[in-house]
């Protein structure tokens, strides 16, 4: 059996098990072609090596080269003719997460304003660009999410979200404003969107694929001001959700219990734990010191009694 054709073996066990592996598998086929090329009928430590060693940084090239030694590991066990590339040979580095930038109301408000100025103009593209954006800041949406919604998803109790990362679906409460708004948007789609059952569709009739509304948000946050184009990190569009998040905790009150608030939100964001949902109190120290001294002084007040 091909190489290609074990990638494609090992992608079908790994998402029947629950995975996605949209990346892995993008990155494993990358690999297996490139094997292909140098005439490797099973896995050869050196061409892994070669292969991962052409990413553009050493994280990257750690993060490659354990992908396929994950992928050799599963072969070797039915065939030692794999070979298992070493552990860390680019080192054990592994990529930091990037600082969060936080946006104000007024903010977001101005890149939505924005966003309805973007080409083509006269089309439902800025439209989706603007209320797509928006619903992900008063939701927290991930962008595969949105993307990926259908007309039917709004239901009268929410938003259904089905099947999205670690193959969840949950159902996301949205307030009046929000489903008003929503309104705005189907108005709008029936005369200029087509007929595709995607809620949020471009100008084509097709819905953004997540790496082009990324793109777009770049753009956009270029023109509002909010971004240069020097490189400097600036907000991404997974900001909004972030910013969700922290608002979300800010909004906690001094007798609310913080564990039970943490829980509600993982529960909300769709995390597979709430460990996942901590990140956003580490990456923002400004709210972990107000729950700190929030909870200090819940302590000394109880001590006094």
């Amino acid at each position: 059996m091909s190489l290609i054709a074990e990638v494609d073996r090992y992608v079908a066990l790994k998402r029947a098990l629950g995975y996605k592996f949209v990346d892995i598998e993008r990155m494993l086929h990358s690999y297996a072609r490139f094997a292909a090329s140098r005439g490797d009928a099973s896995i050869r430590a050196a061409t892994a090596i070669e292969w991962a060693s052409q990413a553009p940084s050493p994280e990257r090239s750690c993060v490659k080269l354990r992908v396929v030694r994950a992928f050799a590991v599963a072969l070797h066990a039915e065939d030692d003719r794999h070979e298992l590339p070493p552990r860390n040979i680019f080192g054990t580095r592994r990529a930091r997460r990037r600082a969060p930038h936080l946006l104000t109301t007024e903010q977001i408000r101005h890149l939505l304003g924005v966003a309805l100025s973007m080409p083509p103009a006269g089309s439902i593209t800025p439209h989706t660009w603007h209320y797509m954006f928006g619903l992900m800041a008063v939701t927290g949406l991930r962008v595969s999410e949105a993307t990926a919604l259908l007309v039917s998803d709004i239901t009268p109790d929410g938003l259904l979200v089905r099947q999205t990362k670690f193959r969840k679906s949950r159902l996301v409460y949205i307030l009046p404003s929000v489903r008003n708004a929503l309104d705005d948007y189907l108005a709008l789609r029936r005369r200029t969107g087509g007929s595709d059952d995607h809620l949020f569709v471009l100008s084509s009739g097709r819905p953004p694929a997540p790496h082009y509304a990324y793109h777009a948000f770049l753009k956009i946050a270029r023109k509002a001001g909010l971004r240069d184009s020097s490189g400097t990190p600036g907000p991404t569009l997974h900001d909004l959700r972030h910013g969700f998040a922290v608002r979300s905790l800010e909004q906690m009150d001094d007798g609310d219990d913080p564990g039970r608030h943490m829980l509600a939100l993982s529960t909300y964001l769709g995390h597979a734990s709430v460990a996942g949902t901590y990140w956003y109190l580490e990456a923002t120290p400004a709210l972990l010191r107000r729950i700190a001294q929030t909870t200090e002084q819940a302590h000394v007040a109880r001590a006094g009694q």
